[in-house]
């Protein structure tokens, strides 16, 4: 396995792999801080209580996000299949297959595999975890149609705790390796990391945990928020679109089109169009002002930038300059704007509600604006090009004008500190059945390549596991908490060692101000306290000291100098965080919230589908005078009739309770008139609704409009969040979940 760019080691990474006695890298750091940092559950001050309260909130959004990512993946799915549903040509297994991915976890269910079975477990994904070279093998070995479950379990599970400096920098280890490979057989220049591949399907998800999502809000949801007020600033530049604009415009205005402004001109024609080229000239100028605005915001977030975000930047442009040593600047930095800009910002510009930076889909025009600015931005980032949009280059100024500001920030990015924590305490992941026997199958496919020789440690723990057990019903696909511990590695002790004296620096009295630290004493000041846990680790730290000095790593004449330095840059590491702790909590509050409404709304759509699905069986029957297949339900074995169809509602709804709750998203009705507006809406039949437009005091509605759910569902798969009424635009994901609310349980 290659490896580039590796990083300098200190003494206590050297010393770690001397008492392991093994022949690695993977502890190479510039320094090893905040083994007690982050994980010290024994220090009783303002800083532990802080890191304790910062601690438990990033474990809540890791977990939270793995739910939601699980959630995505099931709507994706049930995207896919909606439009055989719609059409009423779903097979039963189909059908049945689909009602399978809408069940819940029931935890009577299925069994645990025995102790044994666990305990071969936990050795096999110690070592996955902690030798990450094998999953960066299997991600490159499995197909695409596999990778987003075995990416499920990487991301999420493996390395899932993504504010833990062990688990994220094991997890960028392996994307060297995956990136390396990637170099490594790329034929052409043009084609790295451009492709939809395995590799750039990992580094798309990466972007999508936690501190990648914090990123985004902190950065682009003020400027997005204030840019979709302006509901009506119509931006458009692509001149085949504002010509049609403008004779539908006057076509409005005066009844008629004038002869010399005929429809369906080709873009030659509507670029030539004096009008044409007077509307878009300001606009232009507007854009690039907006453009400059996000990026110049963008910019100056360089230092809030997530670590491993920067990393793999780094990691793109080391391997470019490996690979291709005559590659010009600009067109490196074309390679690390294809990630940052690509797959890392401008899917969030474009769909902002989509990364939970706005609470509802942005109307037509800013979304369009939006997209927009994400072209621009990924012109300047990418070798830009006009083969397809030959009016883009019209923004070509803002092209020129910041080439050299983003290849500066681009390369910028790339200037990091490599210093990362591996604090390596008790280590557990929480995995479901599935997420375990889809990986141990998926490693046994691949296990000649993985591992050819059957004295290597992975081909001996599945060797001992055997083959993998088949997949269980989602209903039976229960979490399990799975403890990683190793059979061949032993403790790193000089690391447990620096990580006890950091805790009896912190704990004992007028310790920390006592430089230089005399580490003895303050052993033997521990051992003698009446503090019987300050005693246990006062002997044992004066014991382990010893150990040490016996295997050569420190002595005692120097007063432990190595050790004492370590310990020094630690504290002084310590020493400011209880701010940043606090700041860093406050932020994060927001995030885990924003995470959790997208969790409902995730839930939400899925609700609808279990709906849908019920819908089609009562349907179906009387439709078609079924006797078999999707209108059939069955009790004990018997066909049930469906029951003769109730209508339900009216229900009235005010234009100001709509507007409030955002499924109102556009409205053509004067304010003065808003008042005396209200909606009625009925089910005739399950499924069917009618919604009508009424005004006070008139006894016909001014408009109706029959809808199908069917038809509001295919709506939301194909992306088409408007719903026009002609007085007023809906939003489809919440009209759905206003008529769900209303009807579903009456």
């Amino acid at each position: 396995m290659a490896f580039v760019d590796q990083q300098p080691t200190s003494p206590g990474s050297v010393m770690g792999r001397r008492l392991t006695n093994r022949n690695t890298n993977r502890y190479s750091v510039t320094a090893l801080f905040s083994m007690a940092a982050e994980q010290d559950v024994e220090v009783e001050d303002d800083l532990a209580r802080a890191q304790k309260r910062l601690r438990d909130l990033k474990g809540k959004i890791s977990s939270q996000s793995k739910k939601n990512f699980v959630l995505e993946r099931d709507v994706r799915y049930l995207d896919s299949r909606i439009a055989l549903l719609i059409h009423n040509r779903m097979a039963e297994d189909e059908q049945r297959e689909v009602e399978r991915t809408l069940e819940e976890v029931d935890p009577t269910e299925g069994h645990y595999p025995d102790e044994r079975k666990l305990q071969q477990y936990s050795n096999l994904f110690f070592l996955l975890q902690s030798e990450p070279r094998h999953i960066a093998a299997l991600c490159r070995l499995v197909s695409l149609s596999e990778i987003d479950t075995l990416l499920q379990t990487v991301m999420f599970t493996l390395y899932g705790n993504q504010y833990e400096s062990r688990e994220e920098h094991l997890l960028l280890t392996m994307f060297q390796s995956v990136l390396s490979a990637q170099f490594e057989t790329a034929t052409e220049f043009g084609s790295l990391l451009r492709a939809n591949t395995p590799v750039s399907r990992m580094m798309t998800t990466y972007t999508r945990r936690g501190p990648g999502q914090s990123y985004l809000k902190s950065v682009l949801a003020e400027r997005i928020n204030s840019l979709i007020e302006h509901k009506d600033l119509n931006l458009e530049i692509n001149p085949v679109k504002v010509y049609e604009q403008m004779i539908n415009q006057i076509e409005e205005e005066t009844g008629s089109l004038p002869p010399n402004l005929p429809r369906g001109v080709p873009p030659e024609l509507a670029a030539e169009n004096p009008d044409v080229q007077a509307i878009i000239a300001p606009r232009l100028t507007m854009l690039m002002e907006i453009a400059n605005s996000f990026l110049v915001t963008i910019i100056e977030s360089m230092e809030t930038v997530p670590y491993g975000i920067r990393w793999i930047c780094k990691q793109i442009r080391s391997l470019t300059k490996r690979k291709y040593p005559e590659a010009t600047d600009y067109a490196i930095c074309s390679l690390i704007g294809g990630f940052f800009f690509l797959r890392f910002i401008n899917p969030a510009i474009v769909t902002p509600q989509a990364y939970m930076l706005v609470d509802s889909v942005p109307a037509k025009h800013p979304r369009r604006t939006l997209t927009l600015i994400a072209k621009m931005l990924q012109n300047l980032a990418n070798k830009p090009s006009y083969a397809k949009e030959a009016y883009m280059i019209t923004l070509n100024p803002f092209v020129e004008n910041n080439k050299a500001r983003i290849n500066q920030f681009l390369n910028n990015l790339c200037e990091m500190d490599q210093y990362m924590a591996l604090s390596k305490k008790d280590l557990m992941i929480q995995i479901t059945m599935n997420e375990l026997y889809n990986t141990h199958s998926l490693i046994l496919q691949h296990i000649e390549t993985l591992s050819p020789n059957d004295k290597q440690h992975l081909r001996i723990l599945t060797d001992e596991l055997g083959p993998a057990p088949p997949q269980v019903p989602r209903k039976e696909n229960r979490a399990i908490e799975l403890n990683l511990y190793s059979r061949w590695e032993t403790p790193m002790l000089y690391m447990e060692t620096k990580s006890i004296l950091v805790q009896l620096i912190r704990s004992l009295p007028n310790t920390a101000d006592q430089q230089p630290y005399n580490l003895a004493a303050i052993a033997e000041r521990a051992a003698t306290t009446r503090d019987a846990t300050l005693v246990r680790k006062g002997i044992k730290v004066k014991e382990m000291l010893r150990e040490l000095e016996e295997s050569k790593i420190i002595d005692s004449v120097d007063g432990y100098k190595l050790m004492r330095e370590e310990v020094a840059a630690e504290l002084a590491h310590l020493g400011n965080l209880r701010e940043k702790v606090l700041l860093e909590a406050k932020s994060l509050e927001a995030v885990y919230k924003t995470i959790c409404d997208h969790n409902s709304y995730l839930r939400t759509q899925l609700e609808q589908y279990k709906a849908y699905l019920q819908n089609v069986r009562l349907t179906t029957a009387k439709d078609k005078g079924s006797t078999t297949g999707v209108g059939v339900i069955t009790v004990g074995g018997k066909e049930r009739k469906p029951s003769k169809a109730v209508v339900l509602g009216p229900y009235r709804f005010t234009h100001a309770q709509l507007e409030k709750e955002g499924i109102i998203v556009e409205s053509n009705v004067p304010d003065s008139r808003r008042p005396n507006i209200y909606f009625n809406i009925t089910s005739p039949s399950p499924g069917a609704f009618i919604i009508s437009l009424h005004y006070k005091g008139r006894e016909k509605a001014i408009l109706e409009m029959d809808l199908k759910i069917d038809d509001l569902l295919e709506k939301q798969k194909d992306n088409k969040h408007l719903l026009d009424l002609e007085y007023v635009q809906l939003n489809v994901p919440k009209v759905l979940a206003l008529l769900k609310k209303v009807f579903a349980k009456r």
